[in-house]
């Protein structure tokens, strides 16, 4: 399940020419809305791909450490996978979960 994002906000951050690219299987259940004059006004796309490959994942991550880019996770224990869950669907997330296995026995 994935937030709800306004798209065109973040299509304001591309340069002319840029593409957003929506990777992975963790797209929303609902359709997006985008406006036209967010796409056209500086030649901007919007793509879509259920996997990049490894490949583009290691030139993901190198452009992320290049340009100094890192997620915001919210780390979690195991056992509390399940009060992870219910944020999810409450939505009351605000940041990408990360289950700590290290302690898994």
């Amino acid at each position: 399940m994935s937030a709800s994002i306004q798209l065109d906000a973040y299509l304001g951050l591309l340069a002319v020419n840029g593409t957003l690219v929506n990777v992975g299987v963790g797209a929303p259940a609902e359709p997006l809305s985008v406006n036209v004059f967010s796409l056209i006004g500086g030649r901007r796309s919007f793509a879509g791909s259920t996997i990049g490959g490894i490949a583009l994942t290691q030139e993901m991550l190198d452009f992320c450490a290049e340009h100094h880019i890192g997620a915001e996770v919210e780390v979690i224990s195991a056992d509390r996978i399940n009060e992870a869950y219910e944020r999810v669907l409450a939505p009351d997330v605000r940041y990408r979960f990360v289950i700590d296995t290290a302690r898994l026995a």
